[in-house]
């Protein structure tokens, strides 16, 4: 089969196998949110066949510095069928997939992850994440996580290592201390930056409050998450979208190396 004429650039650049390869994959995206979304919008443009994309959330106002699919106009919409929209209309011949899902353990059996699937951990829960994790690694996966993406404004440092091998990033520190508690001992390539800046002095927040911005707060069909973060973190959209395509990169990396081989 030809490959699609969109992706001729890439063509050029990977050569058929690979592509054919991304054509005939499936990924997971679990977490749309300032990695998630761009790391979504990158597998698509890079000729992934299958996409799936997971969030329980809807669009908030203070999502619109950061993630691709949020706008002032969507507002209050779910953000999965949001990005779907938009990933429709880069390639229609991809197969895209909104669940409007929180991953848990308790529900993983809804997503069907196979050993051949490409799966990209964007979630901020520790504990969802975590599940993930177990989950993803046990069956096979080909498995990429991010870790912290906020506090942060140089995205030249970000780096890939192992996850026992990451340092200098809180999450990935809460990470690894998590899976050592659960008796983990596998391995999989995690995203991360040593850069951690503080929150300005004087600057209010309204997340998790009665004055919350996100319209989430008011639909009672919607998971709100703001309020169970001990923490509200800045972040740049330069930051957050690096991290994404850093993820997809590593899928695109893998194709290569698997198209070698067909």
């Amino acid at each position: 089969m030809s490959i699609n004429p969109i992706f001729q650039r890439l063509t050029l650049l990977l050569g058929e196998e690979p592509l054919h390869h991304l054509r005939d994959s499936r990924a997971f995206v679990f977490g749309l949110g300032g990695v998630g979304s761009w790391c979504a919008e990158g597998l698509v443009r890079s000729g992934i066949g299958t996409i799936v994309i997971v969030d329980s959330d809807t669009v908030c106002v203070t999502n619109v510095n950061r993630q691709l699919q949020a706008t002032y106009k969507n507002i209050g919409e779910s953000k999965v069928f949001e990005l779907k929209k938009r990933l429709e209309d880069i390639n229609p011949f991809c197969k895209i997939i909104p669940m409007q899902e929180v991953y848990s353990k308790e529900n993983s059996g809804l997503f069907d992850i196979k050993p051949d699937d490409y799966v990209i951990d964007a979630i901020d829960s520790l504990t969802y994440k975590l599940d993930l994790i177990e989950h993803a690694v046990s069956v096979g996966a080909h498995f990429f996580a991010s870790m912290g993406a906020a506090s942060k404004l140089d995205p030249t440092q970000f780096k890939v290592a192992d996850i026992w091998k990451t340092s200098g990033c809180p999450l990935a520190r809460l990470v690894r201390t998590g899976l050592r508690k659960r008796g983990f001992t596998g391995h999989f390539l995690a995203v991360y930056s040593t850069e951690n800046l503080p929150r300005k002095e004087g600057t209010e927040v309204s997340c998790g409050t009665s004055k919350c911005l996100c319209s989430s707060v008011h639909n009672p069909d919607a998971k709100e998450w703001c309020s169970s973060k001990k923490v509200i973190n800045g972040s740049a959209v330069h930051v957050t979208a690096t991290a994404g395509m850093i993820l997809c990169a590593l899928v695109v990396q893998d194709a290569v190396e698997r198209g070698k081989s067909l």
